[in-house]
């Protein structure tokens, strides 16, 4: 019996994640889709309140309070950010390598079996989740925050991730606004440490979310993290859009079962 700990991206909530619990959970796995606070079924704690480490806490305190080992963690597009975050907290120190120094290998029950980017943000330390978006993009999310009463932006047509029909309906009426105080905020992580984390990119591109591109470079990139990226990572391409989970349930919960393998 696996662990797994699925994390939603930006105006979405755990309820995205329903037919990849249900996969899973039928293979007699436990299945943890946490829902942000501000977003989902908590919509109603939205405020300018919400951070980044909000988020992060989120999830930490999932982990912590089921007593969680050897998790796959799962987190989609923004989430990627809280990801790493979490992933770095809950490394082992002593797999930390020196600058320059290749990491040590786990060999001990650790509390992050395997870290799965879902389509999502991939940072270098100091960034935000803004950093690797255009202009455009950054100032028509902080013009929508500031014009809103509670710091928030609202979400997309769900068109952009690729979803029609019943998908699209489905998305769009529980899409929730995203608070805002999580776009710019900075995560500083010890790069060597999670890398000595497995990872897997799963990189979607029918149609691929152009927010998420700069992502997709970066992990093909042998110099990424001063070179520690590309040991002990992996890369799987879906042909489908940004939202795997609701277009490719099945396919993303084979990824997921073969991380905890």
């Amino acid at each position: 019996m696996a662990n797994f700990v699925l994390v939603h991206g930006a105006w979405h909530g755990g309820w995205c994640w329903q037919r990849v619990t249900a996969a899973l959970q039928q293979q007699g796995h436990r299945v943890f889709a946490v829902t942000l606070t501000g977003l989902g079924e908590r919509a109603h704690l939205l405020s300018p309140a919400i951070t980044l480490e909000t988020h992060i806490n989120d999830v930490l305190g999932v982990i912590e309070a089921e007593e969680l080992h050897d998790v796959v963690l799962a987190v989609h597009s923004y989430a990627g950010m809280i990801g790493t975050a979490v992933a770095d907290r809950l490394g082992d120190p002593a797999l930390a390598a020196p600058h320059g120094a290749q990491p040590l290998a786990a060999t001990r029950q650790t509390r992050i079996r395997h870290l799965v980017y879902v389509d999502a943000v991939v940072p270098k330390p100091g960034e935000s989740w803004s950093s690797t978006q255009s202009a455009a993009t950054q100032q028509q999310r902080l013009s929508a925050a500031q014009a809103s009463a509670d710091f928030s932006f609202p979400p997309p047509d769900p068109e952009v991730f690729g979803l029609k029909d019943a998908d699209h309906a489905w998305v769009k009426r529980r899409q929730t606004p995203h608070p805002g105080k999580t776009y710019q905020a900075l995560l500083d992580f010890d790069m060597h440490r999670l890398a000595a984390i497995p990872r897997t990119f799963v990189n979607c591109t029918q149609p691929a979310l152009p927010t998420i591109e700069p992502s997709r470079l970066r992990v093909r990139d042998p110099r990424f993290w001063d070179g520690a990226w590309l040991p002990n990572s992996n890369i799987i391409e879906l042909k489908t859009g940004h939202d795997p989970m609701i277009s490719e349930p099945a396919a993303l919960a084979n990824i997921l079962l073969d991380c905890a393998a």
